[in-house]
């Protein structure tokens, strides 16, 4: 399979609407739950059964189905990361999130000396996969920020994945030779209507520049994309489904690619917002094992917004990756744990005691998906 460089998800994504996309899903019945539940090969329509009201009564079904398929692709592992936060400014109005321009907290962007006294923690604490996470601002931390800050951290660790603004194909394919291994990139929301609601200021507020940046990630030959939404923004289910949508249409253009999906749902911060949407434990968990029976090869991520109780919960039941031990502001392992964060975090375990509840679970936790051979 030859990749179409001209083909774009926005073709495909122009396609649907988002109305009659929800009313799919929320008039979905009880068989049509029950005929994707019997298929080995899903299409997104089954998807859309499996994340309906109508599918909350499978749930048990689901699970079971779901933690066999993860056993049987991943075995008994689960990667463990840790995201470094190199700087919290950024020039967007975002109206969820603690870096947003309009908020007055001090700004932070380490130095490479700083930069090494988080390394030299992460290190001892045995991780080997860093996530690299700033707000978004090109000038303050652009591309020479990023060349300068990934040539300082590739001989400690063997994958580095980045959490950044947008860029352009060449400048992902320049920071995929110097060693970043995965690019995330959520959506936030694929309502286009109300996209300009939640982002009214910044580069960010480009929906559609947004939308075509896993394909500028693919074309550049980045070895794994992450996608995802912010769980709260909209109808949870409606997001979801472009989200399946959207990993079905790269998995087919960028086919020597990997993909994981990530479920943050909204946490506090001072005057943030409140979601829109509620979404319960039971229901996210119902919506990842749609995600497994959609998409047996998918990684499947959570973060520490989660408690610890429930993370235990996901980590039998679908998840392959998580963080532990996290801190989501500058500096926060070294400097000032305690200020500038971007969100709250709710499992605040040491990386020690995750290790622990892994270990009791029968699995075995893996520091780093794949090492480079320079």
């Amino acid at each position: 399979m030859n990749q179409n460089l001209n083909k774009m998800f926005k073709d495909l994504f122009e396609k649907y609407n988002w109305a009659e996309v929800k009313t799919l899903i929320h008039t979905a019945t009880s068989e049509q739950v029950e005929a994707a539940l019997k298929k080995e090969k899903l299409l997104v329509s089954d998807f859309a059964a499996l994340v309906s009201p109508a599918a909350a009564p499978y749930l048990e079904e689901m699970i079971s189905k779901s933690s066999m398929l993860t056993r049987q692709r991943f075995g008994n592992t689960m990667q463990l990361y840790i995201p470094m936060y190199l700087s919290n400014e950024c020039k967007n109005i975002c109206t969820y999130c603690g870096f947003s321009l309009q908020n007055k907290v001090p700004r932070k962007t380490l130095s490479d000396t700083e930069i090494m006294q988080e390394v030299a923690i992460l290190k001892k604490r045995g991780f080997d996969h860093l996530l690299l996470v700033t707000g978004e601002d090109g000038q303050m931390v652009g591309m020479p920020y990023f060349r300068n800050a990934i040539k300082l951290l590739r001989p400690h660790f063997a994958q580095i994945s980045i959490e950044v603004q947008p860029l352009e194909a060449e400048e992902y394919q320049e920071l995929s030779e110097l060693g970043v291994h995965t690019v995330l990139v959520y959506q936030e929301t694929y309502k286009e209507e109300d996209y300009k609601l939640h982002h009214p200021k910044g580069r960010k507020s480009n929906f559609h520049y947004r939308l075509e940046t896993p394909d500028r990630i693919g074309k550049a030959g980045i070895h794994k994309i992450g996608l995802g939404v912010l769980i709260g923004l909209e109808d949870w289910r409606t997001d979801s489904f472009f989200t399946a949508l959207h990993l079905s249409y790269l998995e087919k253009t960028y086919w020597k690619t990997r993909f994981s999906i990530s479920f943050p749902r909204l946490r506090p911060f001072s005057g943030g917002l409140a979601p829109k949407v509620e979404m319960s434990d039971r229901e996210l968990v119902q919506l990842i094992c749609a995600y497994r029976l959609f998409n047996p090869d998918v990684e499947l991520s959570i973060s520490t917004r989660e408690s610890a109780r429930f993370r235990n919960l996901l980590s039998t039941i679908g998840i392959t990756s998580m963080s532990a031990g996290s801190r989501t502001n500058p500096g926060g392992y070294s400097i000032d744990p305690q200020s500038l964060e971007q969100f709250e975090i709710s499992d605040e375990r040491s990386v020690e005691e995750v290790i622990e509840m892994l270990k009791s679970q029968g699995l075995q936790p893996v520091y780093k998906d794949w090492t480079y051979v320079w």
